[in-house]
């Protein structure tokens, strides 16, 4: 175990029998009542489905479950105690499962710095026990207890660029990696749609964004989101973060319009943590406890137009699953979602960077980049290539001074690769000309990988027949497929 977490787990430890040990001498009675709210065991039962599923295809998950079942330990003392000190009472069912795994589908701390960890769970903990106003003649809280923590981190993450202490950014890709997540994810969000009502903000705020999504690739040629119409980790947020019925509006027309402001907002927040040059995966965590604090005002906007109260009846729920279920439909028929988005793969963005599409070169520089750090000889080259190119362009701010090129072309050089050798001294004696070279095969197995992880083929003839379904020049005729996989 990491020193600092066995600390961590102390430090807790400590300050939380202090804290009891305080209420005891003050012998301040506590009443304890036991409520099993079905919201609560059958959301936690949905995001542990979740967590199993990635787990099957992320394992850094199974490493990560007991650092789990410690936040659980901590929620319920940390409740308790806030609870005995407030009002000598602690109602005790299933409340701490969906924040904890709510929390932990979308920002883990590493494991030195594990005891921030416990400080967002408090800070829910808190937030939902002593934020709270008046609604419709009842106190309540005001923040999903999960949704406000990690709001506010990655504010603090964000602002202070120690993104690099979490697993945010791994969270967010390997969330895709799983076969048919976003057919899981639906399937997995039915019953909390069924029993609570909540598939109109989901189906809204899914529908808004593919539709913005289609819009943009119709304008400029490119995706909005690069390699999805819809972020797997923003579908998620979907299904399991924002549509909170607690702090959602109350109004049939209130819950559409409150679907739809989390999905656009996802967009701005995505194009404007871009264009700052921050991590883009913080576009779902953001604008909730916003949306959290709009829900009056939107009530009161859909009562303006005449809206009516959005019972939770049988008839209701259905009716909106299955506008949701015919929608899904239609979204994956189209290839609107599922594992196969063209823009998971490199060919189409190279593609796009040779006709000058907006945003296209940047991205391909990028991810040429992460592919010559797994050790592709061809993608160095590339990324060296592209560095030289955008410094002359101007269109990437990051990229502006040629020299930066020399490193992955040295790297290129290094793995064997003779473009980059060539391209790396006409470099540094300002001789000769820059060329390009194809992939060979032992590049395939790191540029072919997309966005649904590792590439599993390694026979040479599956990695050609790969390459062709990708869109990759030079490598769909039959006979030459043999002729490599022969070699």
């Amino acid at each position: 175990m990491n020193q600092i977490v066995l600390f961590t787990f102390l430090g807790a430890a400590v300050l939380l029998g202090l804290w009891w040990a305080v209420l005891r001498l003050s012998r301040r009675p506590l009443k304890i009542q036991v409520v099993l709210k079905k919201q609560h065991y059958v959301q936690a039962c949905a995001q542990l489905a979740v967590m199993v599923y990635w787990g099957a295809y992320w394992h850094q998950i199974h490493s990560y479950a007991y650092l789990i079942a410690a936040q659980l330990v901590f929620a319920y003392a940390f409740d308790l105690l806030l609870g005995w000190t407030r009002r000598g009472a602690y109602t005790l069912g299933f409340a701490p499962f969906p924040v904890i795994f709510s929390i932990n589908l979308f920002l883990w701390f590493k494991p030195d710095w594990f005891y921030l960890q416990f400080v967002m769970v408090a800070l829910g903990l808190a937030g939902k026990d002593l934020i709270r106003w008046n609604r419709e003649g009842r106190q309540v809280h005001i923040f999903n207890p999960s949704s406000f923590p990690l709001a506010v981190f990655s504010l603090a993450l964000l602002a202070t660029g120690a993104t690099d202490i979490t697993f945010g950014q791994n969270i967010a890709s390997t969330q895709f990696y799983p076969p048919q997540m976003y057919l899981a994810l639906f399937l997995i969000g039915l019953p909390a749609q069924f029993l609570f009502g909540v598939a109109s903000m989901t189906m809204s705020a899914a529908v808004s964004l593919f539709l913005f999504s289609r819009l943009y690739f119709a304008a400029t040629g490119v995706y909005f989101f690069y390699d999805s119409y819809i972020p797997i980790s923003v579908f998620l947020g979907m299904h399991l973060l924002f549509n909170d019925p607690s702090t959602s509006p109350r109004t049939e027309l209130g819950r559409i319009l409150y679907g739809m402001l989390y999905g656009l907002s996802t967009a701005v927040l995505y194009r404007t943590l871009g264009m700052a040059g921050m991590p883009t995966f913080y576009d779902k965590l953001i604008q909730v406890p916003l949306l959290n604090l709009s829900v009056k005002g939107i009530d009161r906007f859909s009562n303006w137009l005449g809206s009516s109260a959005a019972v939770a009846t049988r008839r209701r729920n259905l009716a909106y699953m299955g506008a949701w279920s015919a929608a899904f439909i239609v979204l994956s028929v189209t290839g609107g979602l599922g594992d196969h988005h063209p823009g998971q793969w490199l060919p189409f963005w190279r593609k796009a960077c040779q006709e000058g599409k907006p945003y296209a070169c940047p991205y391909v520089a990028d991810v040429t980049s992460a592919y010559c750090e797994r050790g592709s000889g061809w993608a160095c080259n590339e990324a060296g290539l592209l560095d030289i190119a955008l410094s002359r362009s101007g269109e990437d701010p990051r990229r502006l001074d040629p020299g930066t090129a020399a490193d992955p072309l040295r790297r290129g050089c290094e793995l064997g690769f003779a473009a980059a050798c060539g391209n790396l001294n006409a470099l540094i004696h300002h001789t000769g000309r820059f060329a390009a070279s194809p992939p060979t095969i032992d590049d395939f197995p790191i540029i072919l990988r997309g966005s649904k992880g590792p590439v599993r083929e390694h026979d040479p003839a599956a990695l050609y027949a790969l390459a062709c379904r990708e869109g990759w020049p030079n490598t769909c005729a039959p006979e030459l497929a043999r002729e490599r996989g022969a070699q």
